[in-house]
C-alpha cells in the first residue's frame, strides 16, 4: 500500500489493495466483514484446539472473547471499515441486562451500506455461562434482579425485538463436542415469536437448530442475506465460521 511502480517513459502508477481501499459500497463492506470475522475465527480456533499435555494452561472463556474481538477489530482497521462497521463491546452489568457479549453495527450513511445490528452472544461447547466471582459486585446483583426470571438467551431476544426487525440475534458458539476447534452460529431476528408461545431459549433450544443440518452460509452470504431481505421479514440461518 502507498508503494509507486515507475513504468517506461517515467510514467507512474500507485498500487493498490483493493480491500485497503477505503469504499463504501455494499458488495466491499460484506467482503471486508467476512475477511475480518474469517480471520477472528481462525485465530480463536487456534487457542480452542490447544492441548497442552500436562493440563496446566486454559484459556477462560472471555479470554476468547477478547481474543476474537481484537483480531475482528484490528483487521477491520486494516481495512478502514471505521464508516461501515463498528463493534461495541458490552460491559459487565450490560451483559447481565442484556444478555449479549457485544454489538456489530452497520450503520446507513448516504444509502451506500447495510442499515443493521447484531448482537452477539458466544457460548461455549462444555458451558454456556461464565462463572461469576466469587464476591459478586453490587452493580451485577443489581443488574441480576433487574433481569428478573429471563434466561440470558431470552434477554437478549427480548432486547433484539424491542429494537425492531433490522436487529439480528448471533449466538455463537465457540466449539462442539465432536469439533472442538469449530465456530458457528445462529442468527436470527425472529426469535421472540417462540418466547410469545411459551418456549423456553435456552443450549437446548439453541442446539436443536444445527441437528441434522447440512447447510451453513458463510459470513459474507449472512450479511448478503441481511441485505437482500425486506425490512419486516423474518430470517432465521445458521453460519460457519470456520
Amino acid at each position: 500500500m502507498g508503494q509507486m511502480e515507475t513504468k517506461p517513459g517515467g510514467q507512474r502508477t500507485m498500487l493498490k489493495n483493493i480491500l485497503i481501499t477505503p469504499n463504501k459500497q455494499r458488495g466491499n463492506v460484506i467482503q471486508a466483514f467476512s475477511d475480518s470475522v474469517l480471520r477472528a475465527s481462525a485465530r480463536v480456533r487456534e487457542y480452542l484446539e490447544f492441548c497442552d499435555p500436562r493440563g496446566r494452561f486454559h484459556l477462560s472463556p472471555g479470554a476468547l472473547e477478547e481474543i476474537f474481538l481484537m483480531s475482528c477489530i484490528s483487521r477491520s482497521a486494516q481495512l478502514q471499515m471505521s464508516d461501515s462497521f463498528s463493534c461495541t463491546a458490552m460491559s459487565r452489568e450490560q451483559k447481565v441486562l442484556l444478555g449479549a457479549d457485544w454489538v456489530w453495527t452497520f450503520p446507513e450513511r448516504h444509502g451506500e451500506a447495510l442499515e443493521a445490528q447484531i448482537v452477539v452472544r458466544v457460548l461455549y461447547s462444555l458451558d454456556d455461562t461464565i462463572p461469576p466471582p466469587e464476591a459478586p459486585e453490587e452493580s451485577l446483583r443489581i443488574a441480576e434482579m433487574a433481569s428478573g426470571q429471563w434466561s440470558r438467551p431470552e434477554r437478549m431476544v427480548r432486547f433484539c425485538s424491542s429494537i425492531g426487525r433490522d436487529c439480528y440475534a448471533l449466538f455463537l458458539f465457540f466449539g462442539s463436542r465432536n469439533d472442538p476447534g469449530s465456530i458457528s452460529g445462529l442468527l436470527s431476528n425472529n426469535l421472540h415469536a417462540a418466547l410469545g408461545k411459551g418456549a423456553t431459549i435456552d443450549r437446548a433450544f439453541l442446539e436443536h437448530f444445527f441437528k441434522g443440518s447440512m447447510s451453513f452460509s458463510t459470513p459474507g452470504e449472512m450479511l448478503e442475506r441481511i441485505n437482500q431481505k425486506q425490512r419486516n421479514d423474518p430470517l432465521t440461518m445458521l453460519i460457519r465460521f470456520t
